[in-house]
């Protein structure tokens, strides 16, 4: 414990060191950049001065106005860009004609966790471009184009070729949606583009904003996916640390994923491959940045003729139903589980909880009432579970009886026989403690992966939490402290002290046993896990450990009332003590065990007579 808490506080001492010298050289580094900045402005307006001195000024203006070999691309390139909104009773999107690309996103009817609007990416902060060869290659980023067709929910965007054609972009707002029809085209384009050229390149770049209180929560569930034509589900990248990948084959659509909220890019087509990076913000960031991720998309096509490619933008929340409505598997980039625990996900926990918020506005409540509608669901196999180990504990004193009978190592086999005898006649089995509680695992597992992911609960108020999406905070200790946080949930702390009191409960209902093993894991199971969970649930959803908290609870009162009313000690051992002069059937395991036994005893005859 002195070691523990030297390395604690030694550990607070110096990451308060290295944020002092981490401020130091930050500053010392601005200086030193801005020094530099001023000394290449003058560098370079002395270069410039002496570049115009000696060049002739038909040269100058030869320079000035050739950047490509179109004119029309280089008025273009000159030209300012103008923004273009489009607006449903969903989502408000922002695009810049510089590009023809969006510029911001905001979904209307959520907010960051500060009550300012949510933008999906803020203003500026997404660069979308397409790279195509046509007689030189060029970047549609680089370009102005024109508006051509303009409605509230659509518009045109059109880049002219001197050489006859243009490209044009085609964004269309699905009304109360928070899809997006994007169609590229290249139209009268055939003296512009090479015949040998059959793909573009896309490139995607979106630097997506913190939305929520807490960090580490958000980061942990916020990452990027790539699904490929045929696959069950789409492959996570990220997921909390930067990551990247290469996709060699097709790709059919990706998104860049925040906890609640993504954008997604989905070609009707299918790209030809792609590659796909992701970086996270550090938590001090001071632009409040999440990460930065990245999309690099080859694209073919058939050249000759218009050129028309599909594709459609999704902008909104990671809602199951929103999601699964597209028919597209979007809804697979929440996390659910595996097969079988997102099999009940889907099919039990979602379906169950949408059933309650019809008639049911507090949160709290209905996962109350899911906790208890789940408890009396699984109440036989707990039932089994409970009363299977109040019988064990019932047989310890004949169980006592049986090890003073046996003690030598040579009879164990005997003595294992006499202990499944005893097991017979009081009706209890082995394994009847442990069995019905694995199958209640999937369950836990379930919320465990619900809870965060549910864009349901977010910014939903309940007792002191004020969120049950984020961590409960009861005390902020405005630092980040080694394994805890920087702050202190209550319904983490008193879920770990409740886990405590059920894993004494379960403990005193144990067959008391001198094992060290056994020993080890009453340790675990009553002091370690209470305080592993405690730091684990301290920085997770609150409606987790809320659930926890209650299902213990709920688990405790049903512990007392099978012991009080359903599970009596006298009963079992009378039961016992009424079968002991009554021949007992023997099982088939039973007479394996003893023909087992005949034959361990003829080893050690033969043994014996070999001395």
């Amino acid at each position: 414990m002195l070691i523990g808490a030297i390395l604690l506080g030694f550990t607070f001492y110096q990451s308060k060191q290295a944020r002092k010298q981490y401020e130091y050289q930050r500053v010392q580094d601005s200086i030193a950049m801005a020094q530099q900045a001023v000394l290449d402005s003058i560098a370079a307006a002395e270069a410039e001065a002496d570049t115009i001195a000696h060049t002739p000024l038909v040269a100058q203006e030869a320079e000035a106005v050739r950047i490509y070999k179109d004119s029309t691309l280089d008025a273009a390139h000159a030209a300012e860009g103008s923004i273009v909104t489009l607006e449903n009773d969903k989502i408000v999107l922002a695009l810049n004609s510089k590009g023809a690309q969006p510029y911001s996103a905001r979904v209307k009817e959520y907010y960051n966790y500060d009550s300012t609007d949510l933008y999906i990416f803020n203003p500026g902060k997404s660069d979308y471009s397409v790279s195509v060869y046509t007689g030189e290659y060029i970047h549609t980023r680089d370009f102005n184009f024109q508006v051509a067709e303009k409605t509230d929910t659509s518009v045109a965007f059109r880049l002219p070729f001197s050489g006859g054609g243009y490209i044009e972009q085609l964004y269309i707002l699905r009304p109360g949606e928070y899809m997006v029809d994007n169609v590229l085209s290249f139209k009268g384009m055939d003296k512009v583009l090479p015949r040998n050229v059959y793909s573009l390149d896309i490139d995607w770049n979106v630097t997506v904003p913190r939305m929520e209180k807490s960090y580490r929560n958000e980061s942990q569930y916020s990452k990027m996916d790539i699904y490929q034509p045929g696959d069950k589900k789409p492959v996570e990248i990220g997921r909390g640390r930067s990551a990247s990948k290469n996709v060699a084959s097709s790709v059919s659509w990706f998104a860049f994923q925040q906890q609640f909220f993504s954008t997604i890019l989905r070609s009707k087509t299918d790209f030809t491959s792609g590659n796909f990076a992701l970086t996270f913000a550090d938590q001090d960031d001071p632009q409040h940045n999440l990460m930065n991720c990245s999309a690099q998309l080859r694209k073919e096509f058939t050249p000759g003729g218009d050129i028309v490619l599909p594709f459609e933008m999704y902008f909104g929340p990671n809602h199951f139903r929103t999601l699964k409505s597209y028919g597209q598997k979007y809804e697979k980039i929440i996390p659910l589980g595996g097969s079988l625990v997102g099999w009940f996900t889907r099919f039990v926990i979602i379906p169950l909880f949408d059933f309650l918020h019809r008639f049911i506005a507090n949160f709290g409540i209905i996962i109350l009432l899911m906790t208890i509608i789940i408890k009396i669901v699984v109440l036989p196999f707990t039932y089994k579970s409970y009363a299977s180990s109040s019988k064990m504990q019932a047989l310890q004193p004949e169980m006592a009886k049986i090890n003073d009978r046996y003690p030598k190592q040579e009879d164990a086999m005997k003595k294992q026989q006499a202990t499944m005898d005893l097991y017979k006649k009081a009706g209890v089995s082995p394994m009847g403690g442990c069995l019905p509680t694995l199958l209640t695992f999937p369950i836990l597992w379930a919320m465990f992966r619900f809870f965060p992911a549910s864009i349901e609960l977010r910014q939903q108020p309940f007792l002191w939490a004020d969120d049950l999406s984020a961590p409960d905070s009861i005390i902020d200790f405005g630092t980040r402290i080694p394994l805890l946080g920087d702050h202190l949930s209550l319904f983490a702390l008193l879920m770990a002290v409740v886990m405590w009191l059920y894993s004494k409960l379960m403990m005193n209902n144990q067959t008391a046993s001198n094992d060290p093993s056994a020993a080890s894991m009453r340790f675990m199971s009553v002091w370690m896990m209470p305080i592993m969970m405690f730091f684990i649930c301290n920085n997770l959803s609150s409606a987790l450990s809320y659930y926890y908290l209650i299902s213990q609870l709920i688990s405790m009162l049903e512990i007392w009332l099978i012991k009080k009313f359903f599970v009596h000690p006298d009963e079992i051992l009378a039961k016992v003590r009424a079968a002991e002069s009554k021949p007992v059937k023997k099982s088939k395991w039973q007479l394996r065990l003893e023909e087992a036994q005949r034959m361990q005893q003829q080893q050690l005859r033969e043994q014996q007579k070999r001395k």
